[in-house]
């Protein structure tokens, strides 16, 4: 009975001994289940940034509450109606338990600490994160539909060279030019600062309010002086007063979900409270040169009311954001006491400037939690400005426009709801600005 005894035994040990994997094995299972882990962990991260991406703007998810299928699945729901995380990765399930148990064996096994990251600095990323998007959403689509004041307040720089030559005389023969030539060169700066005030007054409706003021320089350049064409003689005149104040209100149609895109549909009207361009005189700089005549004042409104409508449209694919858009503004026809250039000289008139076309389109890029760049086409189409004076309506030539224009952008989170926005834009055509430099700095409170 004991020889039977100890062959029982020694069985049952081998038979353990045979069924217990080796080392190595042991590894390779427990690495696996540490790699299928992370790769949980990567889906839940990506999971949980789209969310966020769609939600913690205001904007929510398309029909998003608590009794989705998704908060069902995946156990209660955050304030924000963000499944949480901790409950998607909670070691309640199986395939959980065994990563984690495999997460700690091969963290006893390396025989090293695995760093964790603090739940106070988690929550400062990803609100460093959030705040980036928002400044992207809100310079390039439209404000946040959340309540909450956000002041911009930044400055505009605007370069322009103009060059005009001008014949005045005949041909000879069909060859040989008979006359004066002289040649107009105009260089001009424009600094603007502005305040947007924007507010969200729900989860559908947003509005803002913009008040510039405007600081302009012009040099003016002309030959002819003393009679001769080589010579050449200048003057300079500048001038600041505010501009043309608007303002905007925003309506969300759609809200990003899946495969749609944010929808935003605006209208805007602005206010001619800036200085008019209409019946400003034409006076002599320089008594020596007869071809050198300009403004006595620079004007910084455009003279008339104008309501601008606008759709614009956005999608997110982290980190990538795509945005497009089109306007389409109205100048609403005036009557003005006075739109003669003529010293002494008084002509009323009835002005209609040319309606605007304007589109455009680009992407931003996250580049990190804090910081994205962004680069955008932009574009506006005026057509002629038809002045009507004694029954009689005429178009003004060469007041049609075509500005284009090429703008790099990068956006940096300075602190909880402060940002930095600067952009660098190049002109694209003959009417645009020849580049011009933004910096803004926007506080949502």
């Amino acid at each position: 009975m004991g020889t039977l005894a100890g062959t029982l035994i020694s069985t049952g040990a081998w038979a353990q001994v045979s069924v217990q994997p080796s080392t190595d094995e042991r590894i390779e299972r427990l690495t696996n289940l540490v790699e299928q882990q992370q790769k949980t962990i990567k889906a839940l991260e990506q999971r949980l940034n789209d969310l966020e991406m769609v939600g913690a703007r205001g904007r929510g998810v398309a029909g998003g509450t608590g009794n989705s299928a998704e908060g069902n699945a995946g156990g209660a729901m955050t304030a924000a109606g963000v499944p949480s995380l901790a409950q998607e990765a909670s070691p309640a399930t199986p395939g959980a338990t065994a990563a984690a148990t495999a997460a700690t064996a091969a963290s006893a096994t390396s025989g090293s600490d695995t760093p964790v990251v603090g739940s106070d600095a988690r929550e400062t990323q990803q609100q460093a994160r959030v705040q980036s998007k928002d400044l992207v959403y809100q310079s390039e689509h439209a404000p946040l539909f959340e309540r909450r004041l956000t002041i911009d307040s930044g400055f505009i720089y605007s370069y322009y060279d103009r060059r005009a030559l001008s014949l005045s005389g005949f041909l000879a023969l069909d060859a040989i030019f008979l006359g004066t030539i002289n040649l107009n060169q105009t260089k001009s700066y424009t600094l603007t600062y502005d305040t947007i005030a924007r507010y969200g007054l729900s989860d559908r409706f947003s509005m803002d309010f913009d008040l510039p003021l405007i600081y302009r320089n012009t040099n003016f350049l002309s030959g002819g002086a003393g009679g001769s064409a080589s010579n050449l003689s200048d003057a300079t005149l500048s001038t600041a007063a505010p501009g043309d104040i608007s303002m905007g209100l925003y309506y969300q149609f759609l809200r990003e979900s899946g495969a749609a895109p944010d929808v935003v549909g605006s209208i805007r009207v602005r206010a001619p409270t800036g200085r008019s361009p209409f019946g400003i005189k034409l006076v002599p700089a320089d008594p020596n040169n007869n071809n050198l005549n300009i403004a006595d004042q620079l004007p910084t409104g455009n003279g008339v009311w104008a309501v601008t409508a606008g759709l614009s449209l956005l999608k997110t694919y982290d980190p990538v954001v795509l945005f497009v858009n089109a306007s389409y503004t109205y100048n609403i026809k005036r009557s003005v006491s006075d739109i003669s250039s003529v010293q002494g000289q008084v002509t009323p008139a009835d002005v209609k400037l040319g309606d605007t076309f304007g589109f455009g389109g680009g992407l931003a890029l996250a580049l990190n939690d804090r910081t994205s760049m962004s680069l955008a086409f932009n574009a506006s189409i005026s057509g002629s400005t038809q002045v009507t004076t004694a029954g009689v309506t005429q178009t003004v030539i060469g007041s049609r426009s075509n500005v284009a224009t090429m703008t790099f952008g990068l956006n940096h989170v300075i602190t909880k709801g402060w940002s930095v926005s600067a952009a660098i834009g190049l002109g694209l055509t003959p009417d645009a600005a020849n580049y011009t430099v933004t910096l803004r700095f926007p506080y949502t409170f």
